[in-house]
């Protein structure tokens, strides 16, 4: 069970190969940016999945907040709270 001070970041499976398989990573973080910041430290890769070179999250990933995209909410300056649920999301496309 994940310790309440964490927030849990679910990650689709089509990225799990970057975090060494993992579908879900709990980790301790005040903000989406300090959040990305440690996904950076410890699995690249799939920061480069989430993050372009500048720093910004890609336009084809969507991040959840519990239920709010963070582009609805403040961007990487997005609080964040024990117990949050952070969702990577990857817009699908085709034609």
């Amino acid at each position: 069970m994940t310790p309440a001070r964490t927030v849990t970041v679910r990650v689709p499976g089509q990225l799990r190969q970057y975090c060494e398989g993992f579908a879900s990573l709990p980790l301790v973080a005040t903000s989406m940016g300090a959040l990305l910041a440690d996904i950076e430290s410890r699995w690249p890769d799939l920061y480069k999945s989430v993050c372009n070179e500048t720093g910004a999250v890609r336009q084809h990933v969507n991040l959840f907040v519990n239920t709010s995209s963070v582009r609805d909410l403040e961007g990487l300056d997005t609080a964040l709270a024990p117990g949050d649920v952070v969702t990577i999301l990857q817009a699908v496309s085709g034609g």
